[in-house]
């Protein structure tokens, strides 16, 4: 529990007033009597202008340059924040870094049930990561944490806040090209995860299947011809199933990314010394977030695959799509920050999806491109599935997100398609209720 009364690793001035609190944030909305709040230069606006706010909602104390009630008083709060998340992380015996184009969090949510690891939510930016080393660092239980990257040096950054004692690249692909430039600086920046960075040494690398032509040397994992390989993989529709040193694994309602995070999970337990058989039993519950292949049944499939794209997220959700039976539809929006190529990526993720779906749809920008059913925006999409779906098809829902984007913005582009699957299920609900 982060206490500002203990021995801090920098020098503030701490008001008599400040209590320990669970958590961090330095989002005010989050603060309250068990959440401080960090206060923070954002890209628009100073964390400073909501302090107030924070203090009023009961954060226990706020790390801010301000003299106000309840300050841990410093010179410059990033700063403070990033040497308490290090000398927090120190106390950890065992950190996993993870990283990759796609499947990040896939990952991390199997790697850290097979470790009974705390592990990073959703978020991934450096703030979030700060606050939850602060928070956990000190755990006996491991470490999973989720280091996204969008520019230039951040995973130098991130390494040198994290240390992570493995380092794991899921998977490489064309995403944030609009920072990074191209794929060859993707794969370079990426990799700074598998060595270390500023000289730090114990660092193992990992890389998934996809990955590992881009590293050649590295250890790999997942199935085929990899250093950590399960075995006897079958995808079906319920689920898959592998083996892994001897353990039958069983994964419901899961598909190929999915059995792969579990491989990396088995690997990390297995060498952390823990029970295989117990890890396999934590990893056939795993669930994660919303939007990140969830499969929901019924008298039709709906694959909820919405939250985010990249062209090897796309690819990868094509191929589970294909190992189903039925009428297969492919629903997909536009992937974000492609740069100057995004159009011909779009055409290529297209391509594909006509040849593993029986009937294509693409919806704003780049429509055409996805999809033989164009539809200029969501709620048209959505009034055009709605009459198309029938009993027994199988609707694979998937594009980048565009949380920065207004709701306006987002029908226009063809983004936030969650609403979709939401109408759907509504529908596939009211049909079930009607014939019960």
């Amino acid at each position: 529990m982060p206490n500002p009364h203990a021995p801090l690793p920098f020098s503030a001035a701490v008001h008599p007033d400040a209590r320990p609190a669970p958590r961090l944030t330095w989002d005010s909305r989050e603060a309250g009597p068990d959440v401080a709040f960090v206060s923070l230069p954002g890209e628009t606006m100073h964390g400073n202008r909501f302090v107030d706010a924070a203090l009023a909602a009961g954060a226990p104390f706020v790390l801010t340059d301000l003299d106000v009630p309840r300050a841990v008083r410093v010179p410059d709060a990033w700063v403070a924040l990033k040497a308490w998340a290090q000398a927090e992380r120190a106390k950890n015996k065992l950190v996993v870094g993870i990283t990759g184009s796609a499947g990040k969090t896939t990952a991390k949510a199997y790697a850290a049930a097979a470790l009974k690891a705390h592990f990073m939510p959703v978020f991934n930016t450096q703030p979030a990561i700060a606050c939850f080393l602060v928070e956990f660092g000190a755990s006996t239980q491991p470490l999973v944490v989720e280091m996204g990257i969008d520019r230039l040096g951040e995973m130098a950054e991130l390494v040198e806040l994290v240390r992570p004692d493995v380092g794991v690249i899921t998977a490489i692909g064309p995403a944030h090209l609009e920072q990074l430039g191209s794929v060859e600086n993707i794969v370079r920046e990426k990799g700074v995860i598998l060595a270390g960075a500023q000289g730090l040494t114990g660092v193992r690398g990992l890389v998934g299947a996809q990955a590992a032509p881009f590293y050649p040397g590295a250890e790999s994992y997942g199935f085929g011809d990899v250093t950590h390989a399960g075995q006897g993989l079958e995808v079906t529709p319920k689920g898959a199933r592998f083996t892994f040193d001897g353990i039958e694994i069983h994964l419901p309602l899961a598909a190929r990314v999915q059995a792969e995070a579990a491989v990396l999970g088995l690997l990390l337990a297995r060498e952390a010394g823990l029970d295989l058989g117990k890890a396999a039993a934590r990893l056939s519950k795993v669930s994660v977030p919303g939007g990140r292949y969830r499969v929901h049944g019924g008298r039709f499939t709906v694959i909820d695959d919405a939250y985010n794209a990249s062209p090897v997220a796309v690819s990868a959700a094509l191929d589970a799509l294909s190992a189903f039976p039925g009428r297969r539809i492919s629903v997909l929006g536009r992937m974000l920050e492609l740069g100057e190529t995004e159009r011909v990526l779009h055409a290529q993720v297209g391509l594909e999806a006509r040849a593993k779906a029986d009937l294509t749809y693409g919806v704003g920008a780049f429509a055409a491109e996805l999809g033989e059913r164009a539809c200029e925006t969501v709620p048209e999409l959505t009034a055009a599935l709605l009459e198309e779906v029938r009993d027994g098809d199988v609707v694979l829902i998937k594009a980048s997100r565009g949380i920065s984007y207004t709701p306006e913005k987002r029908a226009q582009e063809g983004v936030g398609l969650d609403v979709v699957v939401d109408a759907l299920l509504e529908m596939r609900d009211k049909v079930r209720n009607s014939v019960q």
